[in-house]
């Protein structure tokens, strides 16, 4: 079931709390307010809530709290939740060509629990929005993109669901196998037929859908600016994996006679309605068309460590101006699944460049929710605290064992480890309270979610 947007009057009343808004000032409140009305916040500010207000439902004591907005999630697979911990120690393409049959035998039931479990990670790790990337439509495997939405919807988390393809098969030169593939001419029936079923472009959407070919390597030249074509006609965004790894670059050489930002720039995939998963391997010239297009980016720095893919050059994107956000990636090369990891690991990661300055705790945060929004183009609605804006909220408890003597609250939540997350609203609404999911079993998801996976492995077998 669905979860039905709040009561147009309703008010939330968040008082005390220390709050990092991300707002253009970047103002922060040492004891601060909010108060949310229906699903949108009404007021933010220094001290108290205004006195007088109607129709409170519920009044929150936040003392020993760091209010953010919630964080989003700007790439993800959500079906591999359930091929989780299998090829540990391989590179990109290595880890493809091992797991490529396993996802091939996937199907719409399966893709249901895996994203079940994958939007519960989310969500308890402070994640209001996510985008997920689902490129695997075996032949046999049903309403796959159909069932993931479904999931996500009734956990209640704000989605973006790209619509993934893949056409070029073992016959053709590329990784999948070919019950994997699909056709060009269905692939762009299907992606049409999806953004006409599901896409909601009205303020404050709970559900969009993005036109989104995996990548290079597994999509014809073809697919892709057709893809682009379809896209721009339909009014929504473009999304591929691209400049992932070194095995790429030279992949892009060889086939196509030009680096993968020179191939995408051919085929019309640079554009302000464009995002791109990882792009480790940008030169300054790659870095300064991103940000002369407004080509997002995805970072996702846990799965490029865990490939070994490099280290993404975000320091130098940012300062050139290109929109970059945080993303997981799918959690058979992320095992975690957490978002609000990923902020102290970008951290970290991009300190490794040889500057301490490389990367700071509130930028950080800032890629993980307004730079998040800006990729997906909804950063008018959320993405900070700002009256008007989407009520999309995460309230972390700082005064804890493990953060209370940290100095900073936006420190003991970038620097530190992920704090317990008190309360998280979307759209207006509980759906994490006290750590806990309000809107589903989580018993019930981790046992279907383990039987998925065995038999999942069963059937490779």
């Amino acid at each position: 079931m669905a979860v039905q947007p709040p009561p147009a009057g309703r008010r939330i009343v968040i008082e005390n709390a220390a709050i990092a808004t991300v707002d253009p000032r970047d103002t922060e409140y040492a004891r601060g307010h909010v108060v949310v009305l229906g699903n949108r916040i009404e007021s933010v500010g220094d001290g108290p809530a205004p006195a007088g207000l109607d129709g409170v439902a519920r009044r929150i004591d936040a003392d020993g709290h760091l209010l953010t907005p919630g964080l989003v999630n700007t790439h993800h697979h959500f079906y591999q939740w359930i091929t989780r911990g299998l090829a540990q120690d391989a590179i990109l393409f290595d880890w493809l060509v091992a797991l490529y049959p396993v996802w091939a035998r996937i199907d719409d039931r399966l893709v249901h629990t895996a994203a079940q479990g994958s939007a519960a990670a989310l969500l308890k790790s402070g994640c209001t929005t996510a985008a997920d990337h689902h490129y695997v439509f075996p032949r046999d495997g049903g309403d796959v993109l159909g069932a993931e939405i479904e999931a996500v919807r009734e956990l209640g988390l704000r989605f973006t669901a790209a619509r993934g393809s893949m056409d070029q098969g073992h016959k053709d030169g590329g990784l999948p196998p070919d019950r994997a593939v699909e056709e060009p001419d269905a692939v762009l029936a299907a992606s049409e037929e999806a953004v006409d079923r599901y896409h909601d472009a009205s303020p404050g959407s709970m559900l969009r859908i993005a036109v989104a070919p995996c990548s290079p390597f597994s999509v014809s030249p073809r697919l892709m600016r057709e893809s682009a074509e379809l896209a721009r006609r339909k009014g929504v965004r473009l999304h591929t994996h691209g400049s992932e790894t070194a095995e790429e670059e030279a992949y892009c050489e060889e086939r196509f006679g030009m680096g993968p930002t020179d191939y995408f720039e051919s085929v019309g995939w640079l554009g302000e309605d464009v995002w791109m998963a990882h792009c480790v391997h940008l030169d300054d010239s790659d870095i300064a068309r991103f940000a002369a297009t407004g080509t997002g980016v995805a970072h996702c720095p846990s799965s490029n460590a865990r490939l070994a893919s490099g280290i993404a050059r975000v320091p130098a994107m940012l300062a050139a101006g290109v929109p970059v956000g945080l993303g997981v990636d799918g959690t058979a090369s992320n095992e975690s699944g957490e978002l609000g990891t990923e902020l102290r690991t970008a951290l970290l990661i991009n300190r490794l460049h040889g500057s301490p300055r490389a990367l700071t705790g509130r930028q950080a945060l800032r890629l993980g929710t307004m730079g998040g929004a800006r990729v997906l183009g909804r950063q008018d609605e959320i993405g900070s605290i700002e009256a008007g804006k989407l009520a999309d909220l995460a309230l972390w408890k700082v005064d804890g064992l493990m953060h209370s003597s940290i100095a900073d609250p936006v420190a003991a939540l970038t620097f530190g480890a992920l704090p317990p997350l008190t309360l998280l609203l979307v759209n207006g609404n509980t759906v994490v309270e006290e750590g806990r999911l309000t809107t589903v079993d989580e018993e019930r998801i981790a046992r279907s979610c383990a039987r998925a996976a065995k038999e999942l492995a069963a059937r490779e077998k």
